[in-house]
């Protein structure tokens, strides 16, 4: 009696999993013609030579760094626990497979065997934002005009994002660490697991963004301020917030930057 339950068990999990597995395959073959290019485990494997060399590793998984047959870099991300749904997947592939943008980072292809899944991105040179913009670190090397630069392409992307595309694509995770650099420090908003489409009709705004928070998908500003994750702070309320306290915030080295540059950079947190 025990073996028989568990066999039924078992049998109800493979049932589980294959029709999850099923409705990816069945979104991704009925998607096929706007899709990326679709690589085989085995290719995952050959283009990161046996996943030798790693970048980086998160609750999502894996990155590693990886060289096409043409010499292209990427960097290949192994996703170790996806979604149980396979949403934060279709996610992914779904966006940044369909959109072209040079402020949001290029998914070069995708692959899916049963469980196994990866992302192939181009590799970007400088990493992630995240390690340039924390005060503490004085040994930062992005200049005031960088930042901007930076920042202005950011809203870019955002905005290419919300009004560009054929529907409404609401990123739900804009961070440092979600911002790639290229070699000509140039932004790309990258991982879109959060994210969420919606008509683009205007008459659908208020009730969406009614819907968002209902539903858990849109912090308030005191949380977004209150975070306890420095990168991941949305950092106009954060800078905001020490203002507010009259908190001075160092805009950049004393050698780099002059008076007009550290008065005009206050008017702007100020405004």
């Amino acid at each position: 009696m025990p073996c028989m339950f568990v066999l039924l068990i078992y049998k109800l999990r493979r049932t589980r999993h294959s029709s999850k597995f099923d409705a990816i395959e069945g979104f991704l073959q009925s998607n096929n013609n706007l899709m990326p290019i679709r690589y085989s485990y085995s290719n995952i494997k050959k283009m990161t030579r046996g996943f030798r060399e790693k970048l980086g590793e998160g609750g999502y998984g894996s990155v590693y760094k990886g060289k096409l047959r043409s010499g292209h870099d990427v960097a290949v991300k192994v996703l170790s626990k996806p979604k149980e749904n396979g949403q934060d997947f279709i996610n992914e592939v779904a966006t940044i497979g369909r959109i072209h943008h040079v402020n949001v980072v290029n998914l070069v292809g995708y692959c899916v065997e049963r469980s196994k899944r990866a992302l192939v991105y181009d590799f970007m040179t400088n990493g992630s934002l995240d390690k340039y913009v924390r005060i503490r670190e004085r040994n930062n090397s992005l200049s005031l005009e960088m930042k901007c630069e930076i920042a202005i392409g950011v809203a870019r992307g955002i905005e290419y994002l919300h009004r560009g595309c054929d529907i409404q694509i609401l990123h739900f995770d804009i961070k440092p660490h979600n911002i790639l650099l290229d070699d000509n420090f140039t932004p790309k908003i990258s991982d879109f697991g959060l994210a969420k489409f919606y008509s683009t009709e205007k008459s659908h705004s208020r009730r969406l963004q009614l819907w968002n928070v209902a539903h858990g998908n849109a912090r308030p500003k005191g949380d977004i301020v209150a975070d306890k994750d420095e990168s991941s702070q949305y950092f106009p309320y954060w800078i905001y917030d020490h203002f507010n306290k009259g908190k001075d915030i160092e805009t950049g080295n004393a050698d780099e930057i002059d008076d007009n540059d550290d008065e005009h950079a206050r008017r702007i947190t100020k405004k």
